[in-house]
């Protein structure tokens, strides 16, 4: 970039001067939550105390002049001094997105005929998470019958999002303060992609974007999903479903994977569950690594390569992860360097693909449950068409006793000789 790049760093509460930034490092992508690591150093030795920085909300600037080029926001999770010079000091700090606080909820709890959409609101405003978006074009059926079993709300949310198609990144607006969680099922509400050259000489002082680089790769990926499984309301269902993958021009199409129980009770859910997990684990079958001057470029923007010498690359992607860095040694005193440098390498996919998580392993309960049957009020036998009776498990805080406890289950009862009907 040319000259004229700097940097800032704003925390609610302190003064714009606080801190100067010497360096900084951004990872995104795709279904993660974002890490911004920022060095920085400051005046205020003797009167900044971690209280006034942890918790706070933090926003980096990247400027070009007085042209905003880049901001990320997030609050502040780790706050580090390190030395003194006699002037100033030196400090690092780990800002991270709302939605990162879910990570220390944990939680066993069960959600009845809920969507993944009511399931997921209740979880961001229970984690303080208001700013967001859901982009949701395909159906995402009720479930009967949904637990986070000891899990993270984290956790459980990106499990139930892998089950579903659905991935998440961070959209930056071009006000400097605007930012907003993405939740999306479909690479169709992706925004309308950015042009860039490809230039492999760029200088250090270039006043445009370019694509310095480009790695293109494709690898062998499961090349089909079968999925399979039984509900006893219709034992002679066949429960089975299978997808096979695209693209599949540079390998095998020997590469099936079973997955049995498949996690669902019915057709919608059986086909879109074997499609979600054919899209997840084919979404890195075909990828290429760049790096560019621009910092515009973040999981979930779209680039349209030109001016490479082989055409073929001269196409539009999207971006599902990257790595900003930036520096100014110039901000501490005596130090002068090279200027202020930054670079920003991320991972492509072409555009046409829906990018889904692959699927992730539900927790495993160890041994029997205990558990209280439970009805309304005054009756004593309380079965559905099944002859199921209603129960609360121990650990479920929310539900009460009586006709809408925990879930319904089956019942077996013990005869003589230790015989089971």
């Amino acid at each position: 970039m040319p000259s004229g790049l700097r940097f800032t760093l704003d925390v609610d509460g302190l003064s714009p001067d606080t801190f100067t930034v010497v360096s900084f490092h951004y990872t995104g992508s795709y279904s993660s939550l974002f890490r911004l690591d920022v060095g920085v150093s400051s005046a205020y030795f003797t009167t900044l105390s971690y209280e006034k920085a942890i918790e706070k909300d933090a926003i980096l600037k990247i400027w070009q002049g007085d042209t905003l080029l880049r901001h990320v926001r997030g609050f502040v999770a780790s706050f580090s001094r390190h030395e003194y010079d006699g002037q100033r000091a030196s400090y690092q700090m780990e800002i991270r997105p709302p939605f990162w606080r879910s990570i220390y909820r944990q939680n066993f709890r069960s959600f009845q005929n809920q969507d993944i959409e009511t399931i997921l609101t209740t979880l961001l405003a229970e984690n303080g998470v208001t700013e967001y978006s859901l982009l949701l074009g395909n159906k995402h059926p009720v479930r009967e019958f949904c637990v986070q079993y000891g899990e993270s709300d984290y956790a459980f949310l990106l499990r139930l999002l892998s089950e579903e198609g659905i991935s998440f990144f961070e959209a930056f607006a071009d006000d400097g303060e605007s930012q907003w969680l993405i939740f999306s099922d479909d690479a169709a509400y992706l925004p309308p992609p950015i042009e860039i050259p490809f230039n492999p000489n760029i200088t250090t002082g270039s006043a445009d974007e370019y694509v310095s680089q480009i790695s293109h790769t494709v690898q062998i990926r499961p090349s089909s999903v079968v999925s399979k499984d039984y509900t006893f309301k219709r034992p002679g269902w066949q429960g089975k479903f299978r997808e096979d993958g695209a693209n599949l021009d540079w390998q095998r199409s020997q590469y099936e994977i079973f997955d049995y129980p498949g996690r669902f009770k019915d057709e919608q859910h059986g086909r879109d569950f074997t499609r979600y997990q054919m899209d997840g684990f084919r979404s890195n079958a075909e990828i290429a690594l760049c790096e560019s001057n621009s910092p515009r470029l973040w999981a979930g923007q779209r680039l349209t390569l030109t001016e490479h010498p082989l055409d073929s690359l001269n196409t539009t992607w999207q971006v599902v992860a990257s790595e900003l860095y930036g520096e100014q040694p110039q901000a501490r005193p005596g130090q002068r360097g090279q200027g202020t440098v930054m670079n920003n390498r991320f991972r492509l996919i072409p555009a046409d693909i829906t990018w889904r998580p692959a699927p992730l392993p539900k927790p495993k309960v160890d041994g029997p449950q205990s558990a209280t049957v439970t009805g309304p009020e005054g009756e004593e036998i309380f079965c559905d068409e099944y002859g199921r009776v209603r129960v609360k498990f121990a650990w479920d805080r929310y539900n009460k006793l009586n006709q809408d406890s925990s879930c319904w289950v089956r019942v077996s009862q013990g005869m003589g000789r230790n015989r089971v009907w």
